[in-house]
């Protein structure tokens, strides 16, 4: 029984460590968009919860020219005190990489967007093929 309430409290926790640190959210996602800027995507961010109604700050990337391939990211705190990049549309599910290093975890997402945009261009091929 003590660890479930552990297990709980630890959650809830992580929950409210996210809530109240919008500050250091935007500060780790500004810091990931100054290391993906280089690469060539493109990237808007939604830290103000009043205009865009979202809970949490999120940084969209995308490819310049094709919009509908991308990820939402979100930092969301971690156990142990620290924070992690995720992709928004997973939650804790969609974790990519610990905040702190953004050159690192602007590889991870230039890897998983190049990996989307791989797959939509083959997507597009198999349906030229079977005339869709």
């Amino acid at each position: 029984m003590g660890e479930v309430l552990s297990i709980r409290a630890e959650r809830l926790l992580l929950w409210w460590r996210t809530r109240m640190g919008r500050e250091t959210a935007m500060d780790y996602l500004d810091a990931l968009a100054m290391a993906l800027r280089p690469q060539g995507w493109r990237f808007v961010g939604y830290y103000r919860s009043e205009e865009f109604l979202v809970p949490l700050p999120l940084l969209w990337v995308y490819a310049n020219g094709a919009e509908d391939i991308g990820v939402v990211v979100s930092v969301l705190a971690t156990p142990g005190g620290t924070w992690a990049y995720h992709e928004a549309a997973r939650g804790r599910r969609g974790y990519l990489y610990p905040c702190g290093d953004a050159i690192v975890a602007a590889a991870v997402i230039d890897d998983l967007l190049r990996q989307r945009m791989c797959t939509a261009a083959l997507r597009g091929q198999r349906q030229e093929f079977l005339g869709r």
